[in-house]
Order: structure tokens, then sequence, then C-alpha cells
């Protein structure tokens, strides 16, 4: 499954399909919470936050491909990366794009040129 953050592919046919979103909240637990509060109190990296919000992250990102592949889907293109605040001590993120299958060469159509003398005149 092929995720793109661009909204098109150049050199490829494709064929758009529906808005697809997946969403993902997860909670620190409360020791986690309690360490956190104090480096935010004295200043620093919250490292241990990082790791929530990344693994939120690719959670979302991998729900998404599932939902993608699901629905019959090549991949997902104009993907966009949200992070609503949900409460104090979680990460929520929500991701969406639109679905995509992909056309072969044979599949495109080719727009036919008018031919002038082929046409019947009309009266």
């Amino acid at each position: 499954m092929q995720i793109y953050t661009v909204e098109t592919l150049s050199g490829r046919h494709i064929k758009e399909g529906e808005l697809l979103h997946a969403s993902i909240v997860l909670a620190a637990n409360l020791l986690r919470d309690a360490r956190e509060a104090v480096t935010n109190a004295v200043g620093g990296k919250m490292l241990r936050y990082e790791r929530l919000l990344d693994r939120a992250n690719s959670d979302a990102l991998e729900l998404l491909k599932e939902k993608a592949a699901a629905a019959g889907y090549d991949g997902v293109l104009a993907v966009r990366i949200s992070n609503p605040f949900m409460v104090q001590g979680s990460a929520a993120v929500t991701v969406y794009g639109t679905g995509f299958t992909f056309l072969s060469d044979d599949a495109v159509a080719v727009p036919v040129p008018h031919d002038e003398a082929s046409t019947t005149p009309r009266d």
C-alpha cells in the first residue's frame, strides 16, 4: 500500500476514489505523566511524549493503509496528518487522504482527434 502527500502522481494514470480517514488516540500512563510534568517544569525534551506521538502517527498511518486496502485502493493521495487536542496526557492523531487505483496504460482514454472529413454535414 502506497501513501503520498502529493495530490497527483506524475507519469502515472490513476482513478481517484473516496476520502479515507483514520484516527488514533493513545493515553500516557499516570507514571509517565508525572515524569513529564517534572520535565515540563524544569525544561527539556519530553522524550516519553515524543515516543507516544510517534507511535500514534505510525498507528494512524497503518490504519489508513488498512482501510484503503479493504476498500480496494492501491494507495492514498494527498495524505495529511492532524493532531487535535483531546485531553492532557494523550496523543490524538487523525490522518486523511483520497484513495486511488492505478490504471493500466491501455485503460487510459486517449482523446480522438476530430476529423471533419468523416462527419456528416447537417442540413
